[in-house]
């Protein structure tokens, strides 16, 4: 079954309390809108998509679904509150969607500026057994450091290093599983794609643009922005 015949799901989480960046940063206006509504915004206009269930925090739930309701066609949506970690609320936004959703994507709503172009493109590699993320090369050198005397232990091959970004996609039933293991010996890992590569499934890197970064640090909401207000200048 090709990715256009599949229904899909997105599951985007949004259920940080922003610690790096100093406040939460979810509902922060970002060139007319919340930051997370930029990506849920992307995929809702994605007609493979049929559905997008949010993952926030509690007291954020009621603001969220005011965000989501303005970008999504009704019927077609959730607001769900997130767990103590990424990975539980993942864990959540799963349990939530459809069974009507065979397939499934997992995003950062920090991450404002992924395209459509590239979510098709990693819709397209997922198949039973095999799911994909989106990354870009990594452009400096890598080094391996003792945490504790800061001494360099290693230099890595930066030709063979990628950066992960999101989404990350797979068949929803293997995502389920991979979660699923996860749970039952307690392991914990920053991303969905690292729990599919434990139980055995495949995963493809499909090339992204440096655009999709997360937004961490107060100066990124800047970057991110100036690079919206430049794609619309571009825009015909």
């Amino acid at each position: 079954m090709s990715a256009a015949a599949r229904s899909w799901g997105a599951v985007v989480v949004a259920a940080g309390r922003g610690r790096r960046f100093g406040r939460p940063k979810q509902l922060l206006p970002l060139d007319g809108l919340p930051l997370a509504g930029w990506s849920i915004r992307t995929f809702a206009g994605i007609g493979e998509i049929a559905d997008v269930v949010v993952v926030t925090e509690t007291a954020w739930i009621e603001a969220m679904q005011g965000v989501v309701a303005n970008l999504v066609p009704q019927d077609s949506w959730q607001v769900v509150e997130g767990g103590e970690t990424r990975q539980q609320s993942v864990y959540a936004g799963l349990r939530a969607l459809p069974e009507r959703c065979d397939a499934v994507l997992v995003h950062d709503g920090a991450r404002p500026l992924v395209r459509a172009e590239d979510v098709r493109a990693g819709m397209r590699e997922v198949r039973p057994g095999r799911g994909a993320v989106l990354a870009a090369p990594v452009v400096d050198t890598i080094k391996v450091v003792d945490p504790v005397s800061m001494i360099v232990r290693e230099t890595l091959d930066r030709h063979t290093l990628w950066g992960a970004q999101t989404p990350q996609f797979a068949m929803t039933q293997d995502l389920r599983r991979a979660h699923d293991e996860a749970l039952k010996s307690s392991f914990d890992a920053t991303d969905d794609t690292a729990l599919l590569e434990r139980i055995g499934v495949e995963v493809v890197a499909v090339p992204s643009s440096p655009e999709n970064f997360k937004v961490t640090l107060p100066q990124d909401l800047i970057r991110a922005e100036a690079l919206l207000r430049e794609r619309f200048e571009r825009a015909p």
